[in-house]
Order: structure tokens, then C-alpha cells, then sequence
């Protein structure tokens, strides 16, 4: 005899989730042989792939099954779908021709066709007689209508028309055998106790959703769009539920309240050129009441171009020094580190304040003495790469980690480094303005701090779209600012490229340029060793090399303040945020400075609007909420990482009115119901595990 459902294990020994057929293998399905698998493992990016992975693909668009009346009212190119004769035997292709059934649909003569046709066999549904269901792109030849390689649909769609999912796809699988695994996998869900409570009214519950998306119910365009929206709400409630869990972990580590007397404030502020602008008095002031507050935080810094971000993460590690505590700032690249570390302590060695580097290229001695000096504290503050969340990096007393370019990392990267101390304050510094939508489906209700004045005395950036096909030109216009002697950059979008989508290759450019400048000219990039690459930046900034061919690893943390060009090639495959971090390489001193966006015309008009969108404004937030609407969270801040939200159902350029209904919704669950014991917390539990965040739940296990 059984155990009662409630208590039921799984053979590790723990209670048997409800969801457990949907988090079954995807071999489990049938027809999912070792082909299907690997195919499937590389269409949903996993290496063993669930029954619940595949049930959140959501398809790409829906097929209209509804036959039009007369082809010949539908224009040349549309996607249709029509119920066909057949008239004839087919014509088999032959010496390049193609294979042609010859059909009827509402009284006009049409023909269905294949090019290269593989395996006669596809022809065996088209005997003369027959009536099928066809869909594709309508053409027109020699007075007929014309479809080529057609997909036939099952009959009875003509009789009760539901769409049908169109899929993404990987070598190895087709749309059919795409919907009839997602058929098999669909019968694996189970009614689902409602989580959201009086939000649910009007809305199709998640099972059901679920089903309509993947054309299991019969929908119309709207019914589908209700669906997406019901389960891109879930998914945005279990990223809010799984931040606020977070949160609440972290405000519940007991802190020290970290408090300095403001002597090394003042004194870095009276030898500075210049005087802080208001944003940054006031962003600095909101960090030093973080860092007096009884609970662990976090806060976001977010500078546009120019404004200064820097300057205001020294005052808050003077403040931790002041304090008798320590800090560490953590960058993604080592160039950015090295530029960090360099700006910092010229500031710095005048107050008497030791910074220390931890990069992956330093050598071992030096870093023996500085891991040493972190664990004893008698260094305060320490700059690095990944290498400052290696295990054996320890402090004495860390009350603060500042975190650049925080995009780039994950949170289990963040957490390494805050969790290096007891209730550390959190300062993440972002170089690109993030909309209020991507903010708060990143981190939920985070505190931010903005700065978007620049300092007195920075001239504008002259910015100047040119065709590609004038090169020949800006290799001139670069020639003339040569023989001035001022420095240039040149950025290419790929390191080397081998189709044409790839010509604007560094290395390519950097041969060809160097071919007319000699050694003023240098190449940096990502693929280079570290102490290559940092050789090449040296000379640029020392002025040995004037003219530096590089990617996207100068983006941030170079400052040249000499450089007064900048030229982006193949400027039309970058994002305008993206774009706009590039342009601010120039610009950074007193003279007047120059971007060229090279640009290939045949991007076409919108990729001529996006450039003049550019030219337009300087304003790194309005480009940063275009940005979004354009090409999405992921290519906002250049490469996806593993630090940004990844969602199958919702679009934040679409979505973002429901986030903050999910941050309520998750807000006043945990409110009413802290652990989520009762039956709706119950229910939200399970929303969790659909969606990923099991760690929210080890967090509710721990309290």
C-alpha cells in the first residue's frame, strides 16, 4: 500500500513536487530518441533539457489555418493558407527545374512547388482528386498562383481552425514534429492552485494559458496575446517574488553601521581641478546614508557619460576608510581594473591611502603579499577582476562592495563577494543608464542614485553619420588629424570576420590602416594576452600610438583625455546605448572632438533612423528607453550576461506595465504570508519552481 499523495518521496528522499511529470527528461516524452534530444537540448540552450523547458518556448508567431476564398485577392508575398485540388500528376523537377503539382483553389488554377525536392515521398498526399490544406508564401507565375514548399496541415483545421505555433528552429527538427511533442508534453500539466489571487479575474488560468499559446485551444490573435500576457505576468511575479526573497535575506544580516568623520572627504575634494557637480553631492550623500543605515543595502549608480560615477565611488571608499573598515571595487576586464586602480590611487597616495590590485596577471608574490595584507587589514581598499572572488580572497573587515559595469555579472558573482563580509553594503555602478522597466525587472525596488550633469567645461561631441561607401574618405579626414597630431580610435565590431556581414574586422583594419600610417597605428582586442593588450592602451595614452584600432574592450574605463576622434564602423550593428558609451571616448578634454558612424546603407531606413536618433541626443537615458523599445534588455547593454533577466514569456519593451503589478502582487504575498506556508503561498511556491528560482525557495527553507 502507497503512501498518501501529500507524503510521497522521490528517491533522493525528498517530498515529491507536484510538478514532477513536468520536470521530467524530455526522453521521457514519446518519440524524443538521442537525435530528437541533442536537437532539442540545442534549441532550448540546456544539456538535459525538461518537459517544462519546452513547454516554455514560446512560439515565434501563429499560422492562420483559415483558408482564404480567392487567391487571387491576396498579395503577391503574404503568408496564406488555402484548401487545394489537386488537377494533375505531379512534374517531377529535372536539370534544375522544379518539382510542380498543378492544383485549384476558389476556381483559379495554382500549382505547388519544390525546389530540389528530397525523397519523392512528400508527394504521396498530392494524388490527382485530392483536397488538401496548405499554407506558405503566396507567388504568382505565368498567370497562376504559386507556393513553394508548401506545408501541409491536417484536414480538420478547415472544419475547427485553431493556430498553430510557429517555432524557432535547430538542424534536426521541424515545425510538426515541434507540435506534436509539445502536444505530448502539454498532456503532462496538472491543475494548479491559483496564485494570483483577485488578479486572476479575466484571465485564463496558467494551465490553460499555457495551451492556447501553443495552439491547443482554439484563439484568436487577441485570445493568444491575453494568454502570453497571463504568463508573462507569472513569470515577472516569480523574478520579483525571488528578488524580494533576496532582499529580505540580506536585510536580515546583522550590520555595523559604517560612519566617517569626513576628513579625507574634504581634503580629496579641495585638491580636485574642479568642483563636484550637484547630482554628485547629492548621489554621494544618499551612498554615506546607506552606509550609516542599520541594515545591509543596495544601490544603484547610474552616471551617464561623463558625469562622474567615479568620483563618487571614491568619496563612499574614503568613507569606509575613514571609517577604520575596509572596501573593495570589483570590474569586469582587467583594462577597466587597471584604469580604476590607476585614477584611484592618484587620488589617493596624497591622503595617505593604500590601494591594492587584484588582477589575474599579477604576479604571485605580489599577490601572496596583497591577499596577506586584505586578511590582516592592514589594507583598506583593494581593486580587481574575478580574481577578487576567488575563496582564498579574504578581508578583515569588508563593509562595502562596489561592483562596475554591474551587468556584467551574475548574482552568484555579486553574492561572492558581498557574503566575503557580515552585512556588507552594496554599490553597483552602471556606465549605461537603465529604463525604470529593466531596473526594476533586475533588481526589484532598488535604491538609485542618478547623475546626469557633466561637469563644467566638457564640450559637445560633434556626431556625423557617413556611408560606408565614403571610407576612403574618413582614411583621409584620419590622415589630416594624424598630421595634427591628435589621437584617434577606430572601432570595428568583430576581431576578424569571414563573411561579409564580417568585413569590419579589427585585425583587417588594423592591417590596412597600419599599411598607410606605419606605427601610429596599434590593435587591441579581447582574444589578445592581457599584458599584449595592456601594452597597446599604455602606448595609446603615453601617444606612441595615435591611432588605436580596437572592439568593444575600450567601451568603458579608458580615459584619453588627449584622444579627440572616434570613428565606429559597421556603426549600424551596434545599439544606440552602446553607441552612445563609444562616442564618450572622446571628448574627455578641452579640445573639440569628432564621432564618425560608419555605416553600411544597406541596413536600410531604419537603421538611418536609429544613427540620426543618435545625432540628435546626447541624453543617455532617452537612448537607453529607445534602446529598450528597439532591441531589447539583452542588447542594451551590449553582450547578453549572466546578470541580466532572461524571460521566455514576457517583453520588458511590451510588458513593462504588468512589472509593477508583479512587484504588488509579490510584495503583499510575502506580507501576508512571510514563509508561504498557507494555500496561496503554497500555490506561489509552485509558481517558483516553474520558472527557475529554486534558489527563492533553499532561501525560504533557511527563513
Amino acid at each position: 500500500m502507497g503512501l498518501p499523495a501529500k507524503r510521497r518521496e522521490d528517491a533522493r528522499g525528498q517530498p515529491a513536487s507536484a510538478l514532477a511529470p513536468l520536470l521530467a527528461p524530455l526522453t521521457s516524452l514519446p518519440g524524443v530518441g538521442p537525435a530528437t534530444a541533442a536537437a532539442l537540448a540545442r534549441l532550448l540552450g540546456r544539456d538535459a533539457p525538461r518537459v517544462l523547458d519546452l513547454l516554455r518556448l514560446l512560439p515565434r508567431d501563429w499560422l492562420d489555418p483559415r483558408p482564404a476564398d480567392d487567391p487571387d485577392l491576396v498579395a503577391e508575398g503574404a503568408a496564406i493558407t488555402l484548401r487545394v485540388t489537386v488537377t494533375g500528376p505531379p512534374v517531377l523537377g529535372r536539370a534544375g527545374r522544379p518539382t510542380r503539382v498543378p492544383v485549384e483553389a476558389g476556381g483559379r488554377p495554382g500549382e505547388l512547388v519544390w525546389f530540389h525536392l528530397r525523397g519523392e515521398w512528400m508527394l504521396r498526399p498530392f494524388a490527382v482528386g485530392a483536397v488538401r490544406l496548405v499554407h506558405g508564401r503566396l507567388g504568382r507565375h505565368a498567370g497562376r498562383f504559386r507556393i513553394a514548399h508548401p506545408e501541409l496541415l491536417p484536414s480538420e483545421l478547415a472544419a475547427a481552425p485553431r493556430p498553430l505555433p510557429l517555432y524557432p528552429l535547430v538542424e534536426g527538427l521541424a515545425q510538426p514534429k515541434l507540435r506534436a511533442l509539445l502536444h505530448a508534453a502539454a498532456a503532462r500539466l496538472v491543475p494548479l492552485e491559483e496564485w494570483l489571487g483577485p488578479a486572476a479575474r479575466g484571465l485564463p488560468a496558467f494551465a490553460t494559458a499555457l495551451r492556447r499559446v501553443h495552439g491547443l485551444l482554439p484563439a484568436d490573435r487577441t485570445e493568444l496575446e491575453t494568454a502570453r500576457r497571463r504568463l508573462a505576468l507569472d513569470e515577472l511575479i516569480a523574478a520579483q517574488l525571488a528578488l524580494a526573497l533576496e532582499r529580505r535575506r540580506r536585510e536580515a544580516v546583522p550590520k555595523r553601521p559604517t560612519r566617517g568623520d569626513g576628513r579625507l572627504r574634504r581634503a580629496l575634494l579641495a585638491a580636485l581641478p574642479f568642483a563636484p557637480t550637484d547630482d554628485q553631492r547629492r548621489a554621494a550623500a544618499e551612498i554615506s546614508a546607506m552606509l550609516a543605515g542599520p541594515r545591509a543595502a543596495t544601490r544603484l549608480l547610474m552616471g551617464d557619460v561623463g558625469t562622474g560615477k567615479t568620483l563618487v565611488a571614491a568619496l563612499a571608499l574614503l568613507e569606509v576608510v575613514e571609517a577604520g573598515r575596509q572596501a573593495a571595487l570589483l570590474a569586469p576586464t582587467e583594462i577597466l581594473a587597471r584604469q580604476h586602480a590607476a585614477t584611484l590611487g592618484r587620488w589617493f597616495a596624497p591622503l595617505g591611502v593604500e590601494l591594492g590590485l587584484l588582477v589575474g596577471s599579477e604576479p604571485k608574490r605580489a599577490r601572496a603579499t596583497t591577499l596577506a595584507r586584505l586578511a590582516s587589514g592592514e589594507l583598506p581598499l583593494v581593486v580587481g577582476t574575478h580574481a577578487l572572488l576567488e575563496p582564498e580572497v579574504g578581508f578583515a573587515d569588508l563593509a562595502l562592495a562596489v561592483i562596475d559595469e554591474q551587468h556584467r555579472f551574475g548574482v552568484r558573482q555579486r553574492l561572492a563577494l558581498v557574503e566575503k563580509g557580515s552585512g556588507v553594503d552594496l554599490l553597483l555602478l552602471s556606465a549605461t543608464p537603465i529604463p525604470r522597466t529593466l531596473l526594476m525587472a533586475q533588481w526589484g525596488d532598488v535604491a538609485v542614485s542618478e547623475l546626469r550633469t557633466r561637469p563644467a567645461g566638457r564640450l559637445p561631441v560633434l556626431t556625423r553619420a557617413v556611408p560606408l561607401r565614403r571610407l576612403a574618405e574618413v582614411v583621409e579626414a584620419c590622415g589630416r588629424a594624424l598630421a595634427r597630431g591628435e589621437r584617434l580610435y577606430w572601432i570595428c565590431p568583430a576581431i576578424e570576420g569571414e563573411s561579409r556581414a564580417e568585413r569590419a574586422a579589427a585585425r583587417a583594419r588594423w592591417a590596412e590602416l597600419a599599411a598607410r600610417f606605419g606605427d601610429l597605428v596599434g590593435l587591441a582586442h579581447g582574444r589578445q594576452p592581457a599584458a599584449e593588450r595592456r601594452a597597446v592602451m599604455d602606448a595609446f595614452a603615453a601617444g606612441r600610438i595615435r591611432l588605436l584600432v580596437a572592439t568593444t574592450v575600450v567601451e568603458v574605463g579608458v580615459d584619453v583625455p588627449e584622444a579627440t576622434v572616434i570613428v565606429i564602423e559597421g556603426a549600424e550593428r551596434f545599439g544606440l546605448a552602446q553607441l552612445h558609451q563609444l562616442r564618450g571616448r572622446v571628448g574627455r578634454g578641452s579640445r573639440p572632438s569628432t564621432c564618425l558612424l560608419l555605416w553600411d546603407e544597406a541596413g536600410g531606413e531604419a537603421a538611418r533612423s536609429r544613427l540620426a536618433t543618435l545625432r540628435r541626443t546626447t541624453d543617455g537615458f532617452a537612448l537607453a528607453e529607445a534602446d529598450l523599445a528597439l532591441r531589447g534588455p539583452g542588447e542594451l547593454l551590449g553582450d547578453r550576461q549572466s546578470g541580466l533577466p532572461s524571460f521566455d514569456f514576457a517583453d520588458l519593451a511590451r510588458d513593462g506595465d504588468l512589472l509593477p503589478l508583479a512587484r504588488d502582487l509579490a510584495r503583499d504575498a510575502l506580507a501576508a504570508d512571510p514563509r508561504l506556508e498557507g494555500r496561496r503561498g503554497r500555490a506561489l511556491r509552485h509558481l517558483l519552481e516553474l520558472f527557475d528560482r529554486t534558489a527563492a525557495l533553499g532561501l525560504l527553507a533557511a527563513g
